[in-house]
Formats: structure tokens, sequence, C-alpha cells
């Protein structure tokens, strides 16, 4: 048993099944044998019984229990009936059971050896097993009535059970070459299986496969990326505790279809491969994912997916913070060119001589940075946004191009509260607008102004607009492929979405005279759950 046990899958899968088929057929086989005898047994008593009824109702019997010495009659009378019938004995006897006929003469005039007074006061037929002096037989007893309906004696035949276990025996061949032939085919089968499932769990022992289940269980829960498997219908069938986290899901997610799931459009369309790629970029739930989505093949058939989970949330971030250092830096860089153009303009006229002209130039210098400064201070209160768009300013000029404030920006101080949602919208907007002038040079047209809803933006530049048909895909998140070299670059305009939906506004975008962006960022007490501010009829470029 100790050698089995410790056996390979196959060989116990092989011996377990082999031996309920031999149970099975061995149960059947004696189940058979033992129905087939007790029909035996009961044709034999109705066989002897109604050789029994003939005898007692044949009229030289009758007639014989008249004479002095019936048993001189009846023998003959006895012995004819079993050679005919092959019974293996007919017993005939009187009211007191005392024979008149029997196989064996010796015994004639004798006492029954099996009590037949049943019989012979209720004068009704009787069937049974029972044991007398030739052996035990199957037995059918008739009573045996005189003209007047007297019951005057018995007639009782027998078949030995040997006889009956004969004819069973010539049963039994076609009934062992059946058992065989099952067995043989249960073993086939069982051999079969066996092979199947050895081929199914890769000819793997079920403590390797044990082993492999904790390993897997081990890896899944130890990596810091999040895995997701689905199989060929969409189903997922497989997610870690990181995919748990990112995706919001539970344990009883697995199995569910992706339509199922609380997931964006997004991604599913990600999920599902209706955006197929490397690296793609997806938004949930204020977190920046990266998937790639990888077939799964099993014997060179492909079973499903296999979709892994980056989350970039802080990368982005970080990048964001760079990028506005390095617009600081830029900004910081543009102005000490600008400064060092000025010094050596100066440094020039007092080279010449021309004392005078050399403060003048200075003052009219300061004079004309101070007035641009105070005028966007003057607009915008807040000292965050006014940093940031004197910032962009600068980094505008660096780059060919000039940031102006519309006529009708109005921010007071102290309404945008927190101001880094604000900044990330303006900032994010007026990127896209200095990216889409790279190189021809031209116009941003900047307006922010806080009103009873909320702060309203609109910032439009000269360049050559939005492809009809993209107003819409621009937010998508990566529709730029710079996000794979440029950090939040492909973002922007996502993120700029996402934070305006979800205090409750919107952001759009159409083409006057180039393209124009519009953003609402309500206030954060007036944030409606559910629910978004109305947006606006489209606005033309203000002029």
């Amino acid at each position: 048993m100790r050698r089995i046990l410790n056996a390979s899958l196959g060989t116990q899968l092989f011996v377990l099944q082999t031996v309920i088929v031999v149970l099975a057929v061995g149960g059947t086989a004696g189940v058979w044998m033992e129905h087939t005898r007790s029909q035996l047994d009961r044709q034999y008593q109705q066989r002897a019984l109604a050789i029994a009824e003939s005898v007692a109702g044949l009229p030289q019997v009758r007639e014989a229990f008249a004479r002095v010495h019936p048993e001189q009659s009846l023998q003959p009378i006895a012995a004819g009936v079993q050679a005919a019938t092959g019974a293996d004995y007919v017993v005939i006897a009187n009211r007191e059971q005392i024979r008149y006929a029997h196989p064996n003469t010796a015994l004639i005039g004798k006492r029954l050896s099996t009590d037949g007074s049943e019989i012979l006061t209720s004068g009704h037929t009787w069937t049974g097993i029972q044991t007398g002096t030739l052996g035990r037989s199957v037995r059918g007893k008739a009573p045996i009535f005189d003209p007047s309906g007297q019951v005057i004696g018995l007639a009782s035949v027998g078949v030995l059970q040997d006889t009956v276990a004969d004819e069973l025996g010539s049963a039994l061949p076609p009934l062992l070459w059946t058992v065989l032939a099952v067995l043989l085919a249960g073993s086939a089968a069982t051999g079969l299986i066996a092979r199947r499932v050895r081929h199914q769990t890769f000819g793997l022992e079920p403590r390797e496969i044990a082993a492999l289940l904790e390993q897997r269980e081990g890896v899944l829960r130890g990596v810091k990326e999040g895995v997701l498997a689905l199989d060929l219908q969409g189903r997922v069938t497989l997610v870690n505790d990181a995919a748990r986290d990112l995706l919001g899901l539970s344990v009883h997610d697995v199995g569910r279809g992706l339509r199922e799931m609380p997931l964006s459009e997004r991604m599913r369309d990600v999920l599902d491969g209706a955006d197929p790629g490397d690296d793609r970029v997806v938004l949930h739930r204020d977190r920046v994912l990266v998937l790639n989505r990888t077939p799964v093949a099993v014997r060179e058939q492909q079973s499903g997916w296999v979709v892994t989970l980056r989350d970039r949330t802080e990368l982005v971030e970080l990048a964001r913070e760079l990028d506005r250092a390095s617009s600081t830096t830029d900004a910081l860089r543009a102005q000490a060119h600008e400064f060092a153009n000025r010094m050596h303009t100066v440094v020039g006229l007092l080279e010449l001589g021309e004392h005078e002209t050399a403060v003048n130039y200075i003052t009219q210098t300061s004079e004309a940075y101070g007035r641009h400064a105070s005028g966007i201070r003057e607009k915008v209160a807040d000292p965050t946004l006014a940093a940031l768009l004197l910032a962009k300013s600068a980094e505008a000029a660096e780059r060919g191009a000039s940031l102006v404030l519309a006529e009708d920006a109005r921010v007071e101080e102290g309404v945008l509260g927190d101001p880094r949602d604000a900044v990330l919208v303006v900032g994010n907007l007026v990127a896209n607008a200095l990216d889409a002038l790279e190189g021809i040079g031209g116009v941003v047209e900047v307006s922010v102004r806080t009103e009873t809803d909320g702060l309203h933006v609109r910032v439009g530049d000269s360049g050559p607009g939005i492809t009809p048909g993209l107003a819409e895909e621009v937010f998508r998140e990566g529709f730029t492929t710079k996000i794979a070299h440029a950090g939040p670059r492909g973002l922007g305009l996502a993120l700029t979405r996402q934070t305006c939906s979800r205090r409750g506004g919107w952001v759009r975008v159409h083409n006057a005279d180039g393209a124009v962006f519009t953003a609402l960022l309500p206030r954060r007490d007036d944030v409606r759950p559910g629910g978004r501010t109305e947006e606006p009829p489209p606005m033309g470029r203000p002029q």
C-alpha cells in the first residue's frame, strides 16, 4: 500500500480506477447470479407444483387410494411421471403422511420426512425449498381430493438443488466472458484516462503541482506591478493584490466580464484589445497607469491574455514638478539672457560716453518690465497663479512667441483657495498652446476670471488649430506618443479634463483663428456629487 501511495499520479489513478472497475463488475456479476438463481428456484417451484397438481388430479391416483394396497398402483404411476417430466422425485402419501410412492422403494410405507399437515388440513398447494431424504430440493406439493372433495392425501414433486446449480453453471461461461471483456475495456479506459490526466498536468505530480501553486501565489503577492489575466471570452481569470488595489476590484470580480466591472471605457478598450499597443496610458481613479497586454499561448494555442499594470502616478507627478521647475529655469534663463543683453547695451553706451542715454535706457527698461509684471498682478491677485503666468510669459518670449493676458482677465485674491488645481489647468492649457506655436511663433491669449460658479479659463493660440474630428480625442490620455519620452506630455489635457470633471466642471476645444480651449473649474463648495456644471454655448476666440 505504501508503494502505491508513493507511486506517480498516473499509477495511482490506474490502480484506483482498476479497483473500482473490478468491484463494480464483480458486484454486478454477483447480483446477476443471485437474481438468476432466484429466478431458477421460482421456475422449478412452479414446474414442480404443476407436476404435483397433475399427479393429484389423475383419476387413477384417486382410484388407487380406495384399494387395499394402493402402493402397488401408485408406485408405477409416480415412476412414470418422474421419468416423463425429468423430476428428481415424485412422492405420494396418504392423509396420515404414509408414503405410497417414492423413488427409494425402501421408504414406501414410512412417514414423510417433512411435515405436510398444513396441506392436508387446508387443502392448499405449497411451494418452497426443503431438505429431505434425497437432499435439499425445490418442491411443489398439491392435495389429493376424493370424489366428495375431502383431502385423502398429497402429491410432492421435487427437483434437487444440484440440478438447479447445474443449469446455473451452464449460464456462467457467457457471464464470465462478459465480465472479462468489461474488465479489459475498463482497464483500457483507465489507462487512457490516466494518460490524459498526465498530459493535462504536463507530467507533474501532485506535490509538484502544489509547489507550483504556492510559488505562483508567492510571486503574484510579491510583485509590485498589477497582473490581470483574461480568457478568450474577456472574463477575468486571475488578479493579484496589486491589480485589485489599482483597479478597485475585489475577489468576487474573478470570473466576471470586463463590461460587468466598474471600469472606464478607456480602461476597457485597453484591456479587451480595442486599443492595442505597448505602454498604453490610462487615467483611473486619480492614478496614471501604464498597461501592456500580452497574449498567452498553451501548447501553441492561444488561451487568453495577461495584462500588466504599472502605477506611474508618482513618476508623472515628479515629471510635472520637473517640468514646472524647468519652466521656471527657462524663464530665469530667458530673463538672464535678456538682462545680459541690456547690460551689454548699457556698458556700450557708457563706453561711448552716452551717460544720459544709458540712464534713460535703464529707466525705460525697468519701467517696461515693472508695467508688465504689475499688469499681470493687477488682473490676477492670486500670487501663485500670477507667478505662473509671469513665468509662462518669459517662456513664451524665449520660444519666439508672446503671451498676452486678455482684457477680461480678473482673479480676486483668496477666491481660489488651494491654487494647485488652477495652476494645473492653466499651466497645461498654456503649455499646450505654446507647443502648438513651436517653430512658427505667434500669440497666446490667456483669460482667467473668477465668477460665482468658479474659475473660467480661456486659452487661445494663433496656431493651425485642431484637426476636425479630434476635438474629443485630444483629451484622451496618451494621445501623443511623447509620453514615452517626455514625462507628462500627452497627459496634460487628460489630467486637465480629469481635474475639472472631478470638481464638477468641464473643458473643451474649438477652432477660431487657431485652437481655443475653454474650461470651468468650480469652487470646492460648488461641487455637486454626481452632477456637472452646465457647459455654455461655443465661444469665439477673443479679439
